[in-house]
């Protein structure tokens, strides 16, 4: 029993120390966002001699701040409601249909998770161009359902198999088919994975750097907050205080939905597995 005790003892050490030290870069970019250019250069690791909350009311009026987060805000809900309207209703029809065909159809659509962004970068920014999806909030926001899919579609699959089919077939009787089936009766039974989803595409989507870059860095109206954070970084001058500053603003919203809603991730991805 003390075994135990000590072993919990000693485990919980241990994470609050790897917390800490994956919590440390966050806390240095945190205090430097609150010094002058001058404690910034001195030394990054000291704390601030006095607080500069005028970074914040400067950057918040030099990027545009409320422009900039309503880009964000229309390319993560488009993206988002693309990604789990397509993966949950392709998850559905896959898991329950039992055939040779299906199954390579599922492993076809999970195989780009396998695929690295850059091998595949500079055709998907041609396409987009052709397209006429680049240079568009709202084509940056499809563009991430192609992305997005494949991992949401494994993760709605494994869910899905778990379900008895004997619901669809008591909807089915009493009257409900096709998408009011979906909808109505098995979209419901999705709410834990689907809030999974929810909180990694969010923290995905929002703090992506290299595709907002590729697709909509041509235009000051069409930026995101993380790109605007990188207008500060140049190649002869570098506005650091600034450039932390906008990086807190920026990843701020996302950590705040996180903070809300991480529960449920082990929650989702655990029934997932269980019931897969």
């Amino acid at each position: 029993m003390k075994t135990n005790r000590a072993g919990r003892i000693v485990l919980e050490v241990v994470m609050v120390i790897l917390s800490l030290i994956f919590l440390y870069p966050l806390f240095l970019t945190i205090i430097n966002s609150l010094k002058s250019f001058s404690e910034v250069m001195t030394d990054v690791i000291a704390l601030p001699k006095s607080l500069v909350f005028e970074n914040y009311s400067y950057v918040w009026n030099f990027i545009n701040y409320p422009r900039l987060f309503l880009n964000n805000a229309v390319i993560t809900i488009l993206g988002l409601a693309g990604i789990i309207l397509v993966s949950s209703i392709a998850a559905y029809k896959l898991a329950r249909t039992k055939s040779r065909t299906s199954s390579i159809i599922y492993f076809l659509c999970i195989m780009p998770m396998l695929i690295p962004f850059q091998s595949i970068m500079l055709t998907v920014l041609q396409m987009a161009k052709n397209l006429h999806l680049s240079e568009s909030t709202w084509g940056l926001g499809i563009m991430y359902w192609g992305f997005g899919a494949p991992l949401a579609l494994f993760i709605y699959h494994g869910f899905v198999k778990g379900i008895p089919k004997e619901i669809d077939e008591s909807a089915t009787i009493d009257g409900a088919s096709g998408f009011r089936l979906f909808f109505s009766v098995i979209f419901p039974l999705l709410k834990s994975v689907t809030t999974t989803i929810i909180i990694i595409d969010v923290m995905w989507i929002w703090n992506d750097f290299l595709l907002p870059l590729l697709m909509v860095n041509g235009s000051p109206d069409t930026k995101t907050l993380t790109l605007a954070a990188y207008t500060f970084v140049g190649q002869y001058t570098s506005d650091w205080q600034y450039a932390m500053t906008a990086m807190v603003m920026a990843v701020l919203p996302s950590i705040v939905v996180f903070i809300f809603l991480q529960k449920y991730i082990v929650k989702g991805v655990v029934a997932g597995a269980v019931k897969g």
